[in-house]
């Protein structure tokens, strides 16, 4: 079972780990666009090949990410967290996806195991945890948090449209809202007790 201290905690990536499989990322325009409900149905058709193909090894799938909430600005990549039990045993996961055109781009030992896998068309991010995985607790607190919370969605949102200007890599990009996503984590962790 997994300890309340464990989800508040962010831990910080290992500065001598290289996480690129492939080598780091080019350098890509930023896109962030309105919403499009597009991505729910894009999802639901992904998920869906994801469970067919990989069967029991599919602990759990979840839209993730600005895609899964309604009205909110996103970049046109629909995130998924895909649990298994054991991230590192990727031949039970990686080559049947990549066979459905998904390639490994992240391999993040430090970080709860993170994998990645990148899909071009339809655009995907498929991120694979294990079981009681902080971070994929996170992830569906925060989107169910700003579904139901539009006055975080709209800091949120406003957030986003400020990261998106001048960079070329979503890491800046990210670094950049991270200050408004970790105050918006406080109000969720306090809001369930554990701060």
């Amino acid at each position: 079972m997994i300890n309340a201290k464990d989800i508040i905690f962010f831990p910080e990536p290992d500065p001598n780990e290289n996480p690129w499989v492939q080598g780091k990322p080019v350098t890509e325009v930023i896109d962030v666009v309105e919403y499009n409900p597009e991505w729910v149905v894009i999802w639901q058709q992904v998920s869906s090949v994801i469970k067919e193909t990989l069967g029991n090894v599919v602990l759990n799938i979840e839209h993730v990410g600005s895609t899964a909430v309604p009205g909110l600005v996103a970049k046109p990549v629909i995130d998924i967290d895909l649990i298994v039990e054991d991230p590192t045993q990727e031949e039970k996961y990686v080559p049947a996806l990549e066979r459905l055109g998904y390639t490994l781009t992240v391999r993040e030992p430090s970080f709860y195991q993170h994998r990645c896998l990148r899909l071009a068309k339809p655009r995907v991010n498929l991120h694979v945890f294990g079981l009681d995985c902080p971070e994929h607790i996170r992830h569906i607190w925060f989107r169910d948090w700003l579904k139901e919370h539009p006055e975080d969605c709209e800091r949120y949102i406003a957030a986003k449209i400020t990261a998106k200007d001048n960079v070329k890599q979503v890491m800046d990009y990210n670094k950049r809202k991270e200050q408004v996503v970790h105050e918006i984590y406080q109000r969720i962790f306090q809001s369930k007790g554990l701060l």
